[in-house]
């Protein structure tokens, strides 16, 4: 549910921006209060602001209750701040708090807010398991805010190593800012994976090639899954866990990943050099270290040492002359009693797997085997990687023969006249229009999209509110104020945002294009026919 409140001056910091993490059945007493924080930045706060912070959004969780006891409070508009809520797990919230800044140009809208914090805790339970689970483990919290503390800065690129000649970076974080997506990525849908279109024959050699690598394993049950570029070619797993592990691969493992050293998520951004300090994010035993070191990091907490692995370090994969890729992340050592095979997390099993990446030229192959099936740790993966090159190289090579000859690049799928997002929300997969040619919109025809996909977002959220189980049926278009149409449709779990420039003035003209598009690229999907 969503709040506007007049003002809200306990958050106003110069920072402009705060990200907080805070477990309500925490610190409950007098003196304790410090045990609700988990995590917050920037970390060089003063206590005071902190919990003002958390205060405010405690009482704000608790006084909407009051009201909606089934739905939790997502966002609060504020005149100079937009407050975005989401409840990771039972009682454990993360929060955003954005200074609306003209200067800037950071129109934020709270949805696309929101998904970065799914985003960031789906990818952390995947890789650390639930942030509850860790609390149980340790009380005293000091394991949880080390491993959070280290993930999220990861995420947000504080601690990338830059040249000092290096022009631009490509992460979250410029200095203490964060470049989060704003009006300008109104043509992008974070928590979604883009696929690639293959053609018949391609098709059938993706599923030989499946079905190949399935039975490398032998009995051991195997899941896979393909990227072409970065662009999804098959998957095995279920639609939340390939959402999780696109989002790394992504992030990490495809060529485009490796060669540059930097990040391609969907929202990125030119900025300066500077980095932030890794001070401690609580000045107590039990925090987190205030430097670190490779890619172990020992935390003090009273008597106790936190040995935290860090999958979203920079720089850390290289591809190996096998055609594997290869990271010390999760140790090397042959002593090491923590197997040196990265492992995940699947949401949909709760099952730990063992993580394999093959790379060959544009295609990246990556199969999951669970951990419980492989009786000798590192060397039964070993074995099975040995089949999979015995078995699978010809298969690879074939296969990226036939996706190359049918890549067209960039503009594969840009539609001329067209700037557009079509979102699939029962299979989680987007597609849109390339960032070269969203830039060609104007910043009103932007904004005029931004605001109209922020209503949609609150009619879909009454309408699951209102209406458990039906889907809601919405056809919105608007002439912007130069001119432009911008359009939505949401049917069937189905989304289309859509943005007409130089068009023709009448209303027909804009609902003749929106069914050319469907017809021809939806399957009719979004036709009021």
């Amino acid at each position: 549910m969503g709040l506007s409140s007049a003002s809200t001056t306990a958050s106003a910091t110069p920072e402009g921006l705060q990200l907080c993490i805070f477990d309500l059945r925490r610190g409950q007493n007098e003196g304790q209060e410090l045990d609700k924080i988990l995590f917050f930045f920037p970390a060089d706060l003063p206590f005071s602001a902190q919990f003002s912070v958390i205060g405010l959004s405690e009482g704000l969780i608790t006084f909407t209750r009051i009201f909606s006891p089934e739905a939790a409070c997502e966002a609060i508009e504020a005149e100079r701040h937009s407050h975005v809520f989401y409840e990771a797990e039972p009682d454990i919230w993360m929060v955003m708090v954005v200074e609306k800044s003209k200067e800037f140009e950071a129109i934020w809208r709270s949805d696309a807010l929101r998904k970065v914090l799914k985003e960031v805790h789906y990818l952390f339970v995947m890789f650390h398991g639930s942030i509850r689970a860790l609390l149980d483990k340790d009380p005293g919290g000091g394991l949880t805010r080390s491993h959070l503390y280290y993930f999220i800065m990861d995420y947000l690129g504080a601690f990338q190593k830059r040249s000092p000649f290096d022009g631009c970076c490509w992460d979250f974080l410029v200095g203490k800012k964060l470049l989060l997506p704003s009006f300008r990525d109104c043509l992008k849908e974070r928590g979604t994976v883009q696929m690639l279109t293959v053609g018949r024959e391609a098709a059938i050699e993706v599923q030989s090639l499946v079905r190949v690598l399935e039975s490398c394993a032998g009995n051991i049950p195997c899941h896979s899954l393909i990227l072409f570029q970065d662009l999804l070619v098959s998957t095995t797993l279920s639609p939340d866990d390939t959402v999780n592990l696109f989002a790394y691969a992504v992030l990490r493992l495809t060529p485009r990943a490796l060669s540059s050293g930097v990040s391609s998520w969907s929202y990125l951004r030119k900025g300066a050099t500077s980095h932030v300090s890794s001070s401690s994010i609580l000045a107590r035993p039990g925090g987190v270290p205030e430097q670190f070191q490779g890619s172990d990091v020992n935390s003090p907490a009273g008597d106790n040492n936190y040995r935290v692995i860090r999958p979203l370090q920079q720089d850390k994969w290289s591809k190996g002359k096998d055609g594997f890729l290869v990271t010390d992340i999760w140790g090397a050592e042959a002593s090491n009693l923590i197997s040196a095979t990265p492992t995940v997390l699947l949401h949909q099993t709760e099952e730990r797997m063992y993580l394999c990446a093959h790379q060959h030229k544009s295609l990246t192959l990556i199969f999951l085997i669970p951990v419980s099936s492989v009786l000798i740790g590192d060397q039964g993966v070993s074995a099975v990687k040995q089949q999979v090159l015995e078995n699978v190289s010809l298969k690879l090579l074939r296969v990226e023969e036939k996706l190359s000859k049918g890549w067209v690049g960039e503009n594969a799928y840009h539609v001329s006249g067209y700037r557009y997002l079509l979102v699939d929300g029962d299979r989680n997969v987007s597609r849109a229009s390339p960032p070269g040619k969203v830039t060609t919109l104007t910043k009103d025809s932007l904004l005029a999209l931004s605001k109209l996909r922020e209503e949609v977002d609150l009619e879909k959220s009454k309408a699951q509110s209102n209406n458990a189980g039906q889907e809601k049926e919405l056809e919105v278009s608007i002439r912007a104020k130069n001119n432009a149409w911008v359009i939505a449709r949401v049917t069937r779990g189905k989304e289309l945002y859509m943005v007409l420039e130089k068009a023709n003035e009448t209303l027909l003209y804009a609902s003749d294009a929106v069914e050319k598009f469907s017809n021809r690229y939806c399957n009719g999907a979004f036709s009021l026919n």
